[in-house]
């Protein structure tokens, strides 16, 4: 055996445990899956504190953003979602749809579009729960054959929903529109109302759709579907818009009830203000307590009032604030009513589910996964949350 190997043999040991030793701490630092899930928890504990501190708490009755006790046989489910932005992919010569054609600024494509649908398909399935939706308000609509896309391309097409849809003049080439299933609403009219403003007639915006129909064969309902101008520009050139299309609504309102002070109205869609701004609180008249409805036969009920005031709670989130503009808006006589069509649990819901969540990355909490981020296709599902409210008869047999 040779041994002037030795010496060279005894440095490489000596080198290897020098090694191992200096790696060591790492080594034990190392997290296992109990303690990584572990430091999640903690990480997320303390942005829950931190929130709680600054705002105060969240109660547990905020954690339940679904409301499905049971099928409806007796009532209907009453949705909006604005989805954005569902666009076709060809090219439309009058509108302002190039950045969403496969060679436009967002590289919109076949797949990426039927992607959007099959999006759109699960929310509004979702949201439906027991049962699909009898009336659904949809807005950020290229058009109507999107619509029919979306009706025949997914699982909807199970469920014979129909449309009610008019092209709009926005320059975006956005619409509003409306799906329902004729065994729970019957369309009796329909009608777009067209938003010319008088302070800036070259301006183009989405009409208000306006449909008056009968729920399961008995009561009649008008439904509007908003989209209202959106706050880029600034408030001091956008305001005014806003107001202008408000007192649109509440003139037509008022004509309906000028007909049958009775009348079911439902106001629903994203009217890019809060139920406290002054378009919807002063302009278009709204009322949010329950108490002060009794004064007038023409009132309207804003039910997401409360929830604005609520920061944990919305359908939109910009920066690290959330902001109820997807609202709906009632009359007295769906909330009050002795007899006939009635909100069941006196309120509208928010529909929160996790899998339309995606964590913040730079704030705390979670935000609507969404199809866009500025110009980078990010694959979600909207940024903006459906709400829905249902509507039941008490007298009518729900088994």
């Amino acid at each position: 055996m040779r041994t002037d190997f030795l010496p060279l043999a005894a440095v490489y040991t000596l080198v290897i445990l020098g090694c191992l030793l200096l790696s060591y701490p790492a080594l034990i630092a190392q997290p296992t899956p109990e303690s990584s899930s572990s430091t999640a928890q903690a990480e997320a504990a303390v942005d829950s504190m931190a929130l709680s501190k600054r705002f105060g708490e969240i109660p547990e009755s905020a954690q339940q953003h679904f409301f499905d006790d049971a099928p409806r046989p007796n009532g209907i489910r009453v949705a909006f979602y604005n989805v954005e932005n569902l666009f076709d992919t060809y090219d439309d010569p009058i509108k302002r749809d190039d950045e969403f054609l496969p060679t436009g600024m967002k590289g919109w494509s076949g797949k990426r579009y039927r992607l959007k649908l099959n999006q759109i398909y699960r929310v509004l399935s979702a949201v439906g729960g027991w049962e699909p939706a009898g009336v659904i308000g949809l807005c950020e609509l290229e058009n109507r054959f999107v619509l029919e896309q979306l009706l025949e391309k997914t699982p909807l097409r199970e469920f014979d929903y129909e449309i009610v849809h008019h092209e709009s003049p926005d320059k975006r080439g956005i619409d509003v529109g409306l799906l329902y299933r004729p065994e729970k609403f019957k369309v009796l009219h329909e009608e777009a109302l067209k938003v010319i403003f008088p302070f800036d007639t070259t301006s183009r915006t989405r009409d208000i759709l306006y449909v008056k129909g009968q729920v399961l064969k008995r009561d009649t309902v008008h439904i509007f579907v908003n989209h209202w101008p959106s706050r880029f520009g600034g408030h001091l050139e956008t305001d005014p818009k806003r107001d202008f299309v408000a007192q649109t609504i509440r003139d037509k309102a008022d004509e309906v009830y000028a007909k049958d002070p009775k009348a079911k109205i439902i106001i629903m869609g994203d009217l890019n203000d809060a139920p406290q701004d002054n378009s919807v609180l002063n302009v278009l008249r709204t009322e949010h307590e329950l108490e002060g409805l009794a004064q007038s036969e023409n009132d309207l009920y804003n039910l997401m009032y409360e929830m604005s005031e609520n920061w944990w709670a919305g359908t939109h989130k910009f920066q690290e604030h959330w902001g109820v503009l997807d609202q709906i808006i009632i009359s007295p006589k769906l909330v009050k009513n002795p007899e006939g069509l009635l909100l069941k649990g006196g309120q509208a819901h928010i529909f929160k589910a996790d899998w339309l969540m995606e964590e913040e990355e730079l704030r705390i909490g979670d935000k609507p996964n969404r199809t866009y981020l500025g110009a980078r296709y990010h694959g979600g599902f909207s940024d903006h949350l459906p709400v829905y409210i249902d509507l039941i008869y008490p007298d009518m047999d729900a088994e």
